[in-house]
């Protein structure tokens, strides 16, 4: 078997079998994601409906690293299709300022995203909101039904979701966990009448991507720039900050990444822009946010400055070269939040090809040790 157009047996010796092998197997993960939550809808609308018809519901998504961006994507949607209060916290926030972010007299639901369930902070931001908030809901989605969040969250006003076992990650880096999560929230708190369709020209353009598309992500990563920047507007914000964790993870920080939204990027953050800098830039589908993204693409390129200037994005703008574009063709005329899942799978492919690139190891990538795939050292204060 091949992932990545690299053989299990060369993956083994590059340390990054299964890294390779989880971004790879996401179209499947998606679709068995899909198919547990279906199969589970009963008890989902018996949970969830009476918490979401609450006129004052306030619903937060947390998590801790790149579990946290789930709801940094989710929430620009989520916010539009519930018409509720709706806001995205990290644990690593909610568990340092607990009295800033909860409020006592407000019903709250916490939705908690985690892979292993077993982060410190995830356990504490439970219970925190157990503590503080009067009205408080808790549900948990999480890859790993063994996790320590998994058993907290369980019992009156609380609910756990399971991801399929496959989408508990083993590599460092997450990647199907982090789409699977990504998908899961879509499902239930983005609701649209043709998701599953959305969702199958997802699968279909992510397989053309790992099947066809790899190698100009691989030949960029091979000119190896010191600085990447992600940009993205709305959902696309939340995607490019983890893409920009992506790719320092994988290269224990040998690329320094940042990111930004397009029009927050030429407030001050430009200015980093050299001949060693690549600019990714996420393009959207809604017709006026479309626009502003393509404005500062145009400037970018004008200006001549960057090393390489990429856009990611449903269709083919004749204006910019073949060279400087990743296009899925089938997605144009769908909602931005089904782009997402091939988009963050450019991310995966090219932070992979960096870390090889750079010499590192993907499954294993901090030299040092000093970061963990679950993160150590975190002592929890009482209240």
């Amino acid at each position: 078997m091949n992932y990545l157009n690299f053989s299990e047996e060369k993956l083994a010796q590059l340390d990054g079998y299964w890294t390779a092998k989880e971004i790879s197997q996401q179209p499947e993960c998606w679709q068995a994601t899909l198919k547990l939550l279906q199969s589970q809808q009963q008890q989902i609308e018996a949970f969830l409906t009476p918490i979401l018809n609450k006129p004052n519901i306030r619903i937060i998504f947390t998590g801790a690293g790149t579990s946290a961006f789930v709801g940094q994507c989710v929430t620009p949607i989520a916010m539009h299709e519930l018409n509720k209060r709706v806001e995205a916290i990290p644990t690593t926030d909610l568990v340092s300022n607990p009295s800033e972010y909860f409020q006592a007299k407000v019903p709250t639901l916490l939705v908690s995203f985690a892979r292993s369930g077993n982060s410190p902070e995830s356990v504490a931001a439970l219970e925190y909101a157990d503590q503080l908030v009067d009205e408080c809901y808790q549900l948990a989605i999480t890859c790993n039904s063994d996790g320590e969040l998994a058993k907290r969250c369980e019992g009156n006003n609380k609910l756990a979701l399971y991801l399929p076992e496959q989408t508990n990650d083993r590599s460092f880096a997450m990647t199907s966990s982090f789409s699977s999560m990504l998908l899961s929230a879509l499902y239930l708190f983005c609701p649209t009448h043709n998701f599953e369709t959305g969702l199958n020209e997802a699968v279909a353009a992510t397989t053309k991507l790992l099947n066809n598309q790899i190698l100009p992500l691989s030949k960029l990563a091979d000119k190896k720039f010191s600085r990447v920047v992600y940009l993205g507007s709305g959902t696309f914000k939340g995607l490019a900050q983890e893409s920009a964790l992506k790719l320092l993870e994988l290269t224990d920080g040998q690329t320094m990444a940042c990111f930004d939204s397009p029009l927050g990027f030429r407030h001050g953050p430009k200015a980093m822009i050299d001949a060693n800098t690549l600019v990714i830039v996420y393009i959207s589908n809604n017709p006026l946010t479309r626009q502003y993204d393509l404005d500062l693409v145009n400037e970018l390129q004008a200006d001549d400055e960057a090393g390489h200037v990429l856009t990611i994005r449903a269709d083919s703008i004749p204006m910019i070269p073949q060279e400087n574009e990743i296009v899925f063709d089938n997605m144009a005329r769908l909602s931005d939040r089904f782009l997402l899942l091939p988009f963050i799978a450019c991310a995966q492919v090219f932070g992979f090809f960096n870390a090889l690139s750079v010499g590192n190891k993907p499954d294993n990538p901090s030299a040092s040790g000093t970061v963990n795939r679950v993160v150590k050292g975190v002592n929890i204060h009482t209240l």
